[in-house]
């Protein structure tokens, strides 16, 4: 078991369907691995007491360890920032994704794009929720946010796919990188002579320490937000959508009460977090579960198995509505806990239930095959539904 490749049975971005079967077997007998990654020797750190400790504590373990991954074609970004920088920067994009900026006007155009797309397919009896809503939803969300005007929003979502793909394909990951910075660097010219008002014009004019950000620095903060934004959320829904359409009691429960739709996205979050991994290195030298982790050493940080550790939840493996909403670790912990997380559950909230409330009697095409599958993401790639017209 000496790359994540063969442990797994393929790259980061593989469609693995099961990786907890394994995860399970590395928290009892190696839960702190050492192996060759797609981005090179790493620590897998898979037991949720580890992860949290790792999560916790930002001092010692830095989160520089990301220049040596995604960093390569994002640019520098708050991802591999640490203490008063990474807060510093932190600021600028923060304000847009509190819960109160996210209100009224926001809110509505969220709804806006959901209803819009759901009316291209409502009338037909049958849709694939990912090809159809989910996997353009977000970015068209995100966009809207930042003030991005994308004529085509599935381009630009592969775009960010092949970015974040440069784990197992280095070439195709710098080309995404290119691509997205050769579309927005004309708006960018325009905002810096004409703000607009959006979040764009905010990092185009925006100071960090009496400095405004430079456009290498403003290009990489998009780079990280519009993948960041489109990515995760596209696969928190699709899987919150699979979730319930595979549980038909729980599915009912949130129909008939939908303030349960929350535990519902709560859940997923844990049952099937979207992003499985982050990357940290210790700045001493450390011990955990008994195995010794030299200073700087990379280290792959599994939430996909933290968040499955039978030490920390019961029957880890169920979808139950009814467990505890505030332990798990999707959204990481301390310092670089999500800063979209607000939005990806908004967005969640509304996609969710603008399908509930669209598409009458909604059931999984049975002669359809659906799973959810992936390795360092992890959705349904398709979800093919019938409802009542």
């Amino acid at each position: 078991m000496d790359t994540i490749v063969n442990v797994f049975g393929g790259g980061m971005m593989s469609p693995v369907p099961d990786p907890y079967r394994i995860y399970r077997r590395l928290r009892r007998e190696q839960p702190v691995l050492l192996l060759n990654s797609p981005m090179g020797v790493t620590y897998l750190v898979t037991r949720y007491d580890d992860v949290l400790a790792i999560l916790k504590n930002a001092a010692l373990y830095s989160s520089q360890a990301n220049a040596r991954g995604i960093g390569l074609v994002m640019g520098r970004t708050i991802l591999e920032m640490d203490g008063k920088e990474h807060l510093r920067h932190r600021k600028v994009i923060s304000p847009a994704f509190l819960p109160s900026a996210l209100k009224g006007a926001t809110t509505e155009a969220i709804t806006t794009i959901a209803e819009a797309l759901i009316d291209q397919f409502a009338r037909d009896g049958h849709a694939d929720l990912v090809s159809q809503f989910t996997f353009t939803f977000p970015m068209r969300v995100i966009a809207h946010i930042i003030g991005i005007p994308i004529e085509d929003y599935a381009e630009f979502h592969r775009w960010g796919l092949d970015l974040i793909s440069m784990g197992d394909n280095p070439a195709r990951g710098f080309a995404g990188a290119q691509a997205i910075v050769d579309y927005l660097r004309p708006i960018l010219e325009q905002r810096r002579k004409e703000p607009t008002g959006d979040l764009f014009s905010t990092l185009v004019h925006a100071e960090v320490e009496g400095h405004r950000l430079t456009d290498e620095e403003v290009l990489s903060f998009l780079r990280l937000l519009l993948p960041a934004g489109a990515e995760t959320t596209y696969r928190l829904i699709g899987s919150v959508l699979f979730a319930l359409l595979t549980h038909r009691e729980q599915l009912e429960e949130v129909l008939a009460d939908r303030s349960k739709l929350d535990l519902a996205i709560e859940e997923t979050l844990r049952w099937e977090s979207p992003v499985q991994y982050v990357t940290r290195e210790p700045t001493a030298p450390v011990v955990l579960s008994g195995t010794e982790v030299p200073a700087g050493a990379m280290m792959t940080i599994a939430i996909g198995s933290a968040n499955r550790d039978e030490g920390a939840f019961a029957d880890p493996d169920r979808f139950d509505l009814h467990r505890r909403t505030d332990d798990h670790v999707a959204f990481g912990f301390g310092q670089h806990f999500c800063a979209g997380s607000h939005l990806a559950r908004l967005e969640g909230r509304i996609a969710v239930n603008t399908v509930l409330d669209r598409l009458r009697n909604l059931r999984l095409d049975a002669a359809q095959d659906a799973k959810i599958v992936g390795l360092a993401f992890r959705s349904p790639s398709r979800l093919p539904v019938r409802f009542d017209v």
